[in-house]
């Protein structure tokens, strides 16, 4: 068997322009898309150069999963400087973002320490990230972008922080934002495929904690007394989608070593789980253990076993 070579393919070789070129580029689905998946946020754009006083924002959009949040994407094809920096902060300002992503092809170590202390002294409402881009080939094959996080949120020391503070909550919503934050802990400090959300604001039974790839989410669920994970499918191909992974059926129950339950489609929504047989009750905080630990094995084999597939769809 020939194996094939890496090679990085400089940045302007693709992309001459940073506003005519690399937005136009990032702000299509598809690539946005990679970028959701690479830190964890279901990003939909909204608009691109945008206004903000005298200066233009590259990207503008919102967490899907919380139409509240606005996110600010800055593009930069060189090496970090303070011009952006002050940009990024200037324009999470300006339209109030909860998420501000800093891209560029090399992030200084002063600027990674800038955006670290950022991260630390801000409260737990806002998110800096700083992702440095790579172009990347085999051999003679079309080239393909890696996204590199060099910085994302203190989830650690912001979770501790809101703790702290008083909330009021109701007793409900208070036991699952203390469930899905020894949950965050556990999954963290024992490592884990996925991309974890901060639980600071998780006080519902349901915990979406992975992107596969657009319209496809791994999410947690403590609905009493059932304790499972889904796949959830979502969008127009909803029913395509449902019915050509359902060809593999059999094969997919065997690798999961379950079967699971296939949701009859809607037409933009349909769930593919797998549940817990014990019946569990978190309210017993002595049972967090073992459901947490069965609820990371199946999360990770629901996304080993369709991350591929859903990516593969024809549809």
């Amino acid at each position: 068997m020939n194996l094939g070579k890496f090679q990085q393919i400089d940045l302007r070789e693709y992309w001459g322009n940073e506003a005519t070129d690399f937005t136009p580029w990032l702000a299509k689905e598809e690539n946005i898309a990679i970028l959701s998946e690479t830190i964890g946020i279901d990003i939909e754009v909204e608009d691109t150069e945008v206004s903000i006083g005298s200066f233009k924002a590259d990207i503008l959009g919102k967490d899907r999963d919380s139409d509240n949040n606005k996110i600010i994407i800055e593009n930069q094809l060189e090496k970090s400087n303070h011009d952006h920096l002050g940009k990024i902060i200037t324009y999470a300002s300006g339209v109030n973002a909860s998420v501000i992503i800093w891209i560029c092809s090399k992030i200084t170590e002063e600027h990674r320490q800038a955006i670290d202390w950022l991260n630390e002294h801000t409260d737990e409402n806002i998110n800096f990230f700083a992702i440095e881009i790579e172009l990347w080939k085999i051999d003679d094959s079309n080239p393909a972008p890696r996204f590199n996080i060099i910085c994302r949120p203190n989830e650690w020391a912001k979770t501790t922080r809101v703790r702290a503070e008083p909330k009021v909550l109701s007793g409900t919503k208070s036991l699952y934002l203390e469930y899905w934050t020894y949950l965050f802990d556990y999954f963290n400090q024992r490592g884990t495929c996925f991309s974890l959300r901060k639980p600071a604001a998780r006080t519902k039974d349901i915990y979406k904690i992975n992107i596969i790839t657009r319209g496809f989410s791994i999410v947690l669920f403590l609905k009493s007394p059932g304790i499972g994970c889904d796949l959830w499918i979502e969008g127009d191909n909803t029913k395509k989608a449902v019915f050509k992974l359902k060809e593999e059926k059999e094969i997919i129950d065997k690798e999961i070593g379950k079967e699971l339950y296939w949701e009859e489609p809607e037409e933009k929504f349909s769930a593919i789980t797998v549940c817990r047989e014990e019946n569990g009750n978190i309210e017993d905080r002595e049972q967090w253990e073992e459901i947490t630990k069965w609820l990371k094995k199946y999360a990770e084999l629901l996304y080993k076993t369709f991350s591929e597939r859903v990516k593969n769809l024809k549809l």
